[in-house]
């Protein structure tokens, strides 16, 4: 039974890292690896848990084995026939105080460990540079940056540029129903509750693009509610943030296409979207003051090209269906000149 054990523990090991191992590999999400200060604590704590859960599945099975196939020292049971758990030899009783004090000890440590880890995650080790407040709408998310005074605040929508290294404070609220903020690779789930502003943090200890999601039901677009957090370093990301501080391009040298894309634009987009340095000023969707700057459109659903811009334009709720963006009736010309316009704003 010993080289059977051993066969068995040790290709179940091998087959469970080549799954992890795969899954932390190919998957944008996982979270089997961390790459900031918040996530890097709870990493060993899952690896942890996912190897105990893997021998529990292996001493069980060995032992519902042994069992199987022990051959039986008493005569079969008659029809009613009690068979009484005896506190003499049998040896039953200790194999159940064995497995009790076994469990009891292994969950006391896991639960140190959880108290432990979630104490190393409660605040950064330094202080954070600056605030990011994230709100969760059906479909997408708001991001407002916010400056030292209002003119070095802006908006914009479903990237969050951060810079390496350092920690940013976010507060998390909702502008309709429950929603979960989740980027695995550098920090936890975290509510978004109507009428509550939870607080969080992140720090990236490397640049890079790490993909998240909105991990709480909240409609039938839920699954293309993504977001990305890019890292960039110290200097670019001071270059990013002041060009995200400029309004859009005037008229000044402007083509005609642009100059008839932005009325257009004012006229049937901008009651629902801002572009600052024009007089569209809606609230209901995304700023899209620095729309090019982005690399994917509607949440993480498409990439920002051309072809995808002209798509989310023309036909919204094709894409995403009960979205809040109207399929509005434009000829090719008009879309032609609102996406030309839109091209403009770097």
């Amino acid at each position: 039974m010993k080289p059977l054990a051993r066969a068995t523990g040790g290709s179940v090991s091998t087959l469970l890292i080549m799954i992890t191992s795969a899954a932390a590999g190919d998957t944008p999400m996982s979270y089997l690896e961390s790459a900031g200060a918040r996530a890097a604590p709870v990493t060993p704590l899952i690896w942890g848990l996912i190897y105990l859960s893997a021998a529990v599945v292996i001493v069980i099975t060995l032992l519902v084995i042994v069992g199987s196939l022990k051959r039986r020292t008493t005569d079969a049971w008659l029809p009613g026939q009690r068979s009484d758990v005896e506190r003499g030899g049998s040896g039953v009783l200790r194999w159940v105080y064995s497995g009790l004090i076994a469990t009891t000890i292994t969950l006391a440590a896991f639960v140190a460990w959880t108290m432990s880890t979630l104490a190393a995650i409660r605040s950064p080790d330094q202080a954070e540079q600056f605030t990011v407040h994230v709100v969760g709408h059906q479909w997408w998310w708001e991001v407002r940056y916010i400056g030292s005074s209002p003119s070095q605040s802006f908006t914009t929508a479903n990237e969050i540029r951060i810079p390496s290294g350092r920690p940013i404070r976010l507060r998390l609220s909702s502008a309709d129903v429950i929603h979960s903020f989740w980027v695995p690779a550098l920090s936890g789930k975290t509510d978004l509750i109507p009428g509550r502003t939870n607080e969080t943090w992140l720090e990236a200890n490397r640049t890079g693009d790490f993909r998240g999601q909105c991990a709480e039901f909240c409609g039938q677009q839920h699954a293309l509610m993504a977001l990305r957090v890019v890292s960039l370093p110290g200097d670019e990301f001071a270059k990013w943030w002041a060009q995200q501080l400029k309004p859009a391009p005037g008229d000044t040298g402007a083509s005609e296409t642009v100059r008839n894309g932005r009325e257009l634009f004012v006229a049937k987009c901008g009651i629902c979207h801002t572009v600052r340095g024009t007089l569209a000023g809606g609230k209901i969707g995304p700023d899209l003051s620095h729309l090019m700057s982005r690399e994917t459109l509607a949440a993480n659903t498409i990439p920002n090209t051309r072809a995808g811009l002209s798509a989310w334009i023309s036909a919204p709720q094709q894409i995403k269906p009960k979205n809040k963006m109207p399929n509005v009736e434009l000829s090719s010309e008009e879309l032609h000149a609102i996406r030309t316009f839109l091209y403009t704003l770097q």
